[in-house]
């Protein structure tokens, strides 16, 4: 049995972090199901009171490979360090020669920041820069590497 499987983040304005998460990860909105031309149709058609359209916000990785991410309206604030977070694997990888991965590095928390992220700090490996650990738009901590 295949098991599928998605990562769900709680937010206080999922689309918002949806549009964050899809520049970070090069990913995109999840198309409404099939037999619908848009979600608003399908909430219509299921019921969904308007005033809930905007509770959620749904990813997916334009190949079909990776994991969905889901994005849930909750009514409280994010008030400590996340238990869970997602390395985004900028450099390549460990095997790749430091200058090339740390360039990689550098550029993504540029277009990274420049989307609405923050630089909490950088971390070293071995007396050199390894990563940096950054927050999203609403304090949700991640690292890229």
């Amino acid at each position: 049995m295949t098991v599928r499987w998605s990562v769900t983040i709680d937010c206080a304005d999922p689309r918002a972090l949806a549009r964050f998460w899809a520049v970070a990860l090069g990913y995109i909105e999840r198309p409404p199901p099939p037999g619908f031309a848009s979600w608003e149709a399908w909430f219509t058609q299921h019921g969904v009171p308007e005033d809930e359209w905007d509770d959620g916000a749904y990813l997916t990785d334009p190949e079909g490979v990776l994991p969905s991410l889901s994005f849930l309206k909750v009514p409280e604030a994010k008030v400590a360090k996340n238990r869970l977070h997602l390395d985004v694997q900028a450099g390549g990888g460990r095997e790749v020669p430091w200058e090339t991965r740390w360039e990689r590095v550098v550029e993504a928390v540029a277009r990274l920041t420049a989307a609405g992220a923050t630089v909490l700090r950088e971390d070293e490996l071995d007396g050199r820069p390894d990563h940096f650990v950054m927050a999203d738009p609403e304090g949700n901590e991640f690292c890229v590497l």
